[in-house]
């Protein structure tokens, strides 16, 4: 073999050796490429299912279909009628937390209070009122049910009434303390909704926490009761429901 013919072999050998290297990188990077795409489309995935995850979380945490939730035999059904002023049949399809009042009527009764929401259906004139409650509670401990949870009660403001459970109180005097089986009726109603809606005692909270209003006066004008409120129903929603013990 000449030198010119070993020349042009070892030439044509560096050729074909080049070419196959390129063609090995080019595979190279076209793995590479593949797989930066299929990483990329599985962060892509993961982080857009976090995010549907934390929707989810903000908007359907511990959704509860109202609907279906029974009510213990310790709450007196006692729906009120159904008008535009104070049961006006709208769906409540959530509740994220739970609302304490007065009635601000001192020595009054449940049954009177209630009666006063359903009397607001004959109004007439200018200026009418807007007013009720889900659950009233009595001087004697009891508790009567003027509204279905699942639908709105016109309790606490626009804004609040369309995803909250509203409970109103009697009391004594005008100070607004409730008496001990007032009390204690609200621990053990208010503990028993948080177990049975997904709540906790940090969804509790008063009128005034919402408006501003003076209500319920007592747990306004101390901050320490009411504290000592949402201790009492910490301790009572651990509990068990009556019917499990």
């Amino acid at each position: 073999m000449t030198n010119q013919t070993k020349e042009s072999y070892d030439e044509l050998e560096r050729r074909r050796r080049a070419r196959k290297r390129r063609k090995k990188q080019k595979k190279q990077q076209k793995r590479r490429r593949i797989i930066y795409i299929v990483v990329r489309v599985i962060i892509l995935s993961i982080a857009l299912a976090g995010i549907a995850w934390g929707i989810s979380l903000l908007f359907f945490k511990n959704y509860v279909d109202l609907k279906k939730v029974t009510m213990p035999d310790w709450v007196e059904e006692d729906f009120i009628q159904q008008n535009p002023y104070s049961r006006p049949g709208t769906e409540m399809k959530r509740a994220d937390g739970i609302v304490v009042h007065y009635v601000a009527n001192p020595g009054t009764t449940a049954k009177q209070n209630l009666n006063y929401f359903d009397s607001l259906k004959n109004q007439t004139g200018d200026k009418k009122i807007s007013a009720s409650s889900h659950f009233m509670i009595g001087l004697e401990g009891e508790i009567l049910q003027g509204i279905p949870i699942y639908e709105v009660a016109y309790a606490t403001s626009k804004e609040k009434n369309v995803d909250t459970v509203s409970i109103e109180c009697c009391h004594p005097d005008e100070t607004g303390k409730f008496n001990d089986e007032t009390y204690d009726s609200l621990v053990k109603l208010t503990a028993w909704l948080c177990r049975n809606l997904g709540l906790t005692e940090k969804d509790v909270i008063r009128h005034y926490d919402a408006t501003g209003k003076d209500c319920p006066r007592y747990f306004v004008a101390h901050e320490d009761a009411w504290k000592k409120f949402l201790s009492d129903v910490k301790a009572a929603r651990k509990l068990p429901d009556e019917g499990e013990r």
